[in-house]
């Protein structure tokens, strides 16, 4: 890693940082120098990403949480600070969804939906920004959003109009805390493998208990993605380090796929005879 892409100093706070995304995002930021704050609502996924950033000699605290509560959130920020006396870099990374046509969901379901991709961002930014403001060094905000927050989403609705409203936040604030010094960006993934969508949505982070996808299953899934494979957690990682890092100095408002080429592919998949196509119906058993 080049010294730009360094953060030795910094602190992170990222929300939902026990698993999957999140938990690749906080590994890159502590093997970058960041001390990284993690909460997330499961405790020993908390733990145990607490634990791999102590072994890659970084510093880690602890914040088992639920975003959905946004006293619960402020006040981690608060702790944050309070144990660190700074605040850097603020990923809000928590979402969920539930697959479900929209005439068929309830109004508590819509409600769910909000408070965990969006409500939980502006709680955190709200609490995130003073801070930084404070400290007058300026700051970074990665807002992990989703290709379909530009897309049509069926079954998907509300999760990508909360997406949709990541997105269109990112940019609003990017111009609201540019006199600070403050760079707003976003990271927009598709297909990654993570515990949640992998059936380990509870406990710790288990692969050994993930199901097994088939070959068809598997190269269905692969021909979707121009890349050819899904992306790991990682990725999204090493993309999270260049947007919170001096190597994007003047990068502000911008939202990254992190997709491996469907966002770009518009509706094009591989077909089995190895050429595109927009008709084949490619599906991929869950």
């Amino acid at each position: 890693m080049t010294e730009r892409g360094r953060l030795d100093g910094q602190v992170a706070f990222i929300t939902g940082g026990g698993g999957g995304i999140g938990r690749g995002i906080a590994l890159r930021l502590a093997e970058a120098g960041a001390a990284v704050a993690v909460f997330d609502i499961i405790p020993e996924r908390c733990a145990e990403t607490a634990d791999r950033i102590g072994e890659l000699g970084g510093a880690a605290l602890v914040l088992p949480g639920d975003a959905m509560d946004t006293d619960a959130l402020r006040a981690a920020i608060a702790a944050t600070d309070a144990r660190f006396g700074r605040l850097d870099i603020l990923v809000n990374n928590a979402g969920g969804v539930s697959a479900k046509p929209f005439l068929e969901q309830s109004e508590r379901s819509w409600r769910r939906h909000i408070d965990i991709n969006l409500l939980s961002m502006l709680a955190a930014t709200h609490a995130a920004a003073p801070i930084m403001i404070r400290g007058g060094r300026g700051g970074a905000i990665l807002n992990v959003a989703s290709i379909e927050a530009e897309r049509a989403a069926p079954n998907f609705a509300i999760y990508g109009a909360c997406k949709a409203g990541m997105v269109s936040f990112t940019k609003s604030m990017a111009i609201e805390l540019s006199a600070h010094g403050i760079r707003v960006n976003c990271i927009s993934p598709d297909h990654t493998i993570t515990p949640g969508n992998q059936g380990n949505r509870a406990g710790p982070v288990d692969p050994a208990s993930w199901r097994a996808h088939s070959a068809e299953e598997v190269d269905a899934m692969n021909r979707l993605i121009p890349l050819g494979r899904e992306g790991v957690d990682a990725e999204c990682g090493d993309a999270a380090i260049f947007l919170c890092s001096s190597m994007a100095s003047y990068i502000t408002g911008v939202i990254l796929p992190v997709d491996g080429g469907t966002a770009a592919a518009g509706g094009w998949v591989r077909g089995r005879n190895g050429k595109w196509t927009l008709n084949e119906g490619l599906s991929f058993g869950g």
